[in-house]
């Protein structure tokens, strides 16, 4: 009898990421005005993450990047890339 076939396999927080960065920057969005909010999980998956190239991911200052963007680890229920003025609304709204 045949397997039944595998579910489609989810995009890691690397792939989902990467897209959501290039999308935002096609748009006219600096990566200086990105911030990935991500989620514990997700940001270690980032770190263990074996197929990124060694400049996507970088540790200064205290700071984590992933494509030059910096990342805010926890505080979220879902990882979402937040731009900068959407973080002053935010912010306002408070």
């Amino acid at each position: 009898m045949k397997r039944p076939s595998a579910p489609p396999a989810a995009s890691s927080a690397a792939v989902r990421f990467r897209r959501e960065i290039e999308r935002a920057e096609a748009g006219g969005v600096s990566r200086d005005a990105m911030t990935l909010r991500l989620t514990y999980g997700d940001a270690g998956q980032l770190r263990r993450d074996r197929t990124l190239a060694v400049e996507d991911i970088s540790f200064s200052g205290g700071v984590m990047r992933y494509l030059g963007v910096a990342i805010a680890q926890g505080g979220v229920a879902e990882s979402e890339l937040a731009y900068q003025d959407e973080q002053a609304r935010t912010d306002r709204a408070s």
